[in-house]
């Protein structure tokens, strides 16, 4: 299959992924508003931080996740049917053992920090149990899925996504309306809500990919030397994850012991805009990252350094594109969707959204080295970097700093971490450092704040009507677009992008 086929191809799966993603950030941004209300601002937080906790004993899971993808993609590169069938079900195998750790973890270590570290008013701690055990069982229903959801990607079917997703967030809606219509303790309803959810999903990927795929035929398997294999690639990706979960969660526990609850919903508040603004950048990622393995499968290097190029400036700029005018316009977006904002959300919100931007360079980086096999340097490297992130958070705030002072250490970290991952990846793949930071930072950075001139001035000029922020984001799109399609593309994606508008002109018309 040639580049242009498999071009075609990512784009295809990113539409789709696009339409999934719309309908995902709709729903989650609407259902949290009124979540936020129905439960109040200590409910959310306490539904949060132990929700939160519970992903700190899953590093495991996330790590395994990449090795499976990894492996799967990489034997469908090479056609190697027989291979990929025994990867599935040693895979199959070790995230049934995953599982069991994770359950036996939770509920001795995990029980007693949530019983006796964190900080729940009394009254509240019955229910915050119940967040936690169900949060538990939610857990281990998402990695005994790991499997099948990696063999879709590695297949490409991202249109299996966009219908599940569909579903999922039209049952997260449905449960919205269920915690208003019935008088139970709304928080432990919620909990057990949100783990029928992730049981219903589980089921249907487990169904559609046993009639898709011959290999997810699960049968007990064991070879000593794949488990290896396989370990030996999850276990430099464990390091990563774990520091990614203490970046993620053990900050959020930190809050919570020196701020209380409503610092936790601030931020659960400023972190699920991320993870919506995340989503959109996520789902081109997503669609690229099977062809960036597969091309380093068949030695096609020159087109996998392509694809890392590309895919890290596009991911800036879709990211940019739709966080301009939240930077923007951030208290009156919070407040027209909150109503009820709690404090530091302002900050956190817009603090976090600087850091994806800064992150969005990593993820094609990371993919590229995923594809070696050869990840050692890279996570130990990287991954050490980002577990600084929490000591020195803790100093900051023992000296009596701000919680935002969590986010500026971040971002500081996030910085190196980029470079580190350059420097690594110039052995392992021969990418050229130079190229990337001319070709990717530098231009994506120069592009965004030539962009972003225009809007900020009529930001200041226009005041916070539901018009004149209209007005601005409209100001902000045209504005990034047209600055990204003048500086931001070489000719070649200039002409690629403008068939795909006459194929779709062609199409409508």
């Amino acid at each position: 299959m040639d580049n242009s086929t498999n071009t075609k191809r990512i784009a295809k799966n990113t539409g789709m992924l696009y339409i999934r993603m719309l309908l995902t950030m709709a729903v989650t941004l609407y259902t949290s508003r009124v979540v936020l209300n129905v439960l109040g601002i200590e409910d959310f937080g306490i539904y949060n931080v132990v929700g939160g906790f519970v992903a700190m004993v899953g590093f495991l899971k996330n790590s395994m996740a990449v090795a499976t993808q990894r492996f799967l993609s990489f034997e469908i590169g090479n056609n190697d049917f027989a291979q990929l069938k025994r990867v599935f079900s040693m895979s199959m195998t070790i995230h049934f053992i995953i599982a069991f750790i994770i359950l036996i973890l939770a509920e001795t270590i995990g029980l007693w920090f949530v019983n006796t570290q964190l900080t729940i008013p009394p009254e509240r701690m019955e229910a915050a149990r119940w967040v936690y055990h169900f949060s538990v069982l939610a857990f281990i229903v998402n990695v005994i899925s790991v499997p099948y959801n990696a063999t879709i990607i590695a297949h490409e079917r991202m249109n299996v996504f966009a219908y599940v997703s569909i579903l999922d967030v039209s049952l997260k809606l449905f449960i919205v309306f269920v915690l208003q219509w019935f008088g139970f303790d709304k928080l432990k309803f919620y909990a057990v809500l949100m783990f029928s959810v992730a049981l219903i999903i589980r089921i249907i990927y487990g169904i559609y990919c046993s009639r898709n795929f011959n290999e997810t035929k699960y049968h007990f398997f064991w070879d000593s030397k794949l488990l290896k294999t396989i370990l030996s690639f999850s276990g430099w990706s464990i390091w990563e994850s774990l520091a990614s979960i203490i970046n993620a969660q053990g900050v959020n526990i930190l809050l919570n012991m020196f701020f209380g609850p409503a610092i936790n919903a601030a931020r659960a508040i400023a972190y699920q805009a991320r993870a919506a603004l995340n989503n959109f950048v996520y789902n081109f990622q997503i669609a690229l990252k099977p062809q960036i393995i597969k091309s380093y499968a068949i030695n096609n290097l020159t087109y996998m350094h392509q694809l890392v190029f590309q895919g890290a400036r596009y991911s800036f700029f879709l990211l940019f594109i739709l966080s301009l005018p939240i930077l923007l316009e951030t208290e009156f977006i919070l407040r027209l969707w909150l109503k009820i904002v709690p404090e530091y959300t302002i900050i956190f919100t817009r603090l976090v959204i600087v850091n994806i931007l800064l992150n969005s360079y990593s993820s094609t980086l990371s993919t590229a080295a995923q594809a070696t096999g050869r990840i050692k340097n890279f996570q130990l490297v990287s991954g050490g970097l980002i577990l600084l992130i929490l000591p020195i958070s803790l100093f900051f705030l023992k000296l009596g700093y701000e919680p935002q002072v969590t986010l500026y250490v971040s971002i500081t970290i996030e910085a190196f971490a980029l470079l580190s991952r350059l420097f690594i990846l110039k052995n392992l793949v021969q990418l050229k450092i130079k190229i990337f930071l001319k070709k990717v930072v530098a231009q994506t950075i120069f592009a965004s704040i030539i962009a972003s001139l225009f809007p900020i001035i009529i930001s200041h000029c226009l005041d916070e009507t539901l018009m004149e922020i209209l007005i601005i984001f409209i100001v902000s799109f045209t504005s990034s677009i047209a600055i990204i399609y003048s500086i931001g593309l070489t000719k070649n994606e200039k002409q690629y992008l403008n068939t795909i508008l006459r194929q779709l002109k062609s199409k409508i018309f």
